[in-house]
């Protein structure tokens, strides 16, 4: 029992290291890697040798060290085997029994967005998405995302593309409108549908980083979006920072780390800060 013991505790402290490394942009000396992992210096120096002999860590002459190329080798592998509708299920539950409301997950195909996954509640008046179905970009909240992720410029080329067809009286037809709508997106870092794609029903939806309203995988591509929609008499700004911190998680199991110091508890924090609880 005691050797299993002593064999978890070096797995966890194994993972701090690696944790430490990936939480930095430049190769960490002994001191300061020992300083942020709350280990011996010798204790760590003993971890990264085996990690070196084994590939997942890399040391110069000068005694720094950054992550192995073993750890690419098999992050691309474990990235392939990702399924965006499995990997997002979970957190998709757990969003809805904290909002009550009906979750979904969207990608981009051309100039509408798909509906790919959805979890929708017992409620009798609800809002229910059709997996497969579709809407042009500027009228979802996850589109307007898209939109955003593309840039202003881009947007215009939409606008051109399509003519901003109106699913409502509330959708948004006016180009200098939309382009504003994207420059406030990628501030504010979500988006909201207020009845633009279907009457009485409102949205909310995000991401991480500059985009905080669509999922993006390892390479930070925009690779989904996911919202929750209500009756809109029903909505509240309230679910927004639980919308964000719901897609931060997702892209986080796609692999994706939000830049440096945040990183290196992004394992440690999945599903706690929207937790039930």
């Amino acid at each position: 029992a005691a050797k299993a013991t002593s064999s978890i505790q070096v797995i966890a402290r194994v993972s701090r290291l690696l944790d430490s490394l990936a939480a930095h942009d430049g190769p960490l000396n002994l001191k300061a890697l020992a300083d942020a992992t709350g280990l011996h210096p010798s204790t760590a120096f003993r971890i990264l040798a085996s990690l070196i002999e084994h590939g997942f860590v890399e040391r110069s002459t000068a005694g720094h060290y950054w992550l192995g190329a073993k750890l690419l080798r098999l992050g691309n592998r474990v990235r392939g085997q990702l399924d965006l509708r499995r990997e997002a299920r979970a957190i998709m539950e757990r969003l809805r029994d904290r909002t009550g409301e009906a979750v979904n997950l969207s990608v981009r195909e051309g100039d509408e967005v798909v509906y790919v996954e959805r979890v929708t509640t017992p409620r009798i008046m609800r809002v229910e998405q059709v997996i497969g179905g579709r809407a042009p970009l500027h009228v979802t909240a996850a589109g307007k995302l898209f939109l955003a992720d593309d840039g202003v410029e881009a947007c215009r080329d939409y606008i051109e593309r399509t003519g901003l067809p109106a699913r409502t009286p509330y959708s948004i037809a006016d180009p200098d409108r939309l382009c504003q709508s994207v420059r406030d997106i990628s501030h504010q870092g979500y988006a909201l549908d207020d009845q633009e794609a279907e009457l009485g029903v409102g949205c909310i939806g995000a991401s991480i980083q500059a985009l905080q309203h669509a999922v993006r995988d390892a390479s930070g591509r925009l690779v989904a979006g996911l919202s929750v929609s209500a009756p809109i008499e029903r909505r509240r700004d309230a679910w927004i920072p639980w919308v964000l911190q719901a897609a931060a998680e997702i892209s986080a199991r796609l692999g994706h780390c939000p830049p440096p110091v945040a990183c290196i508890e992004a394992g440690q924090t999945l599903f706690q800060a929207s937790s039930l609880g």
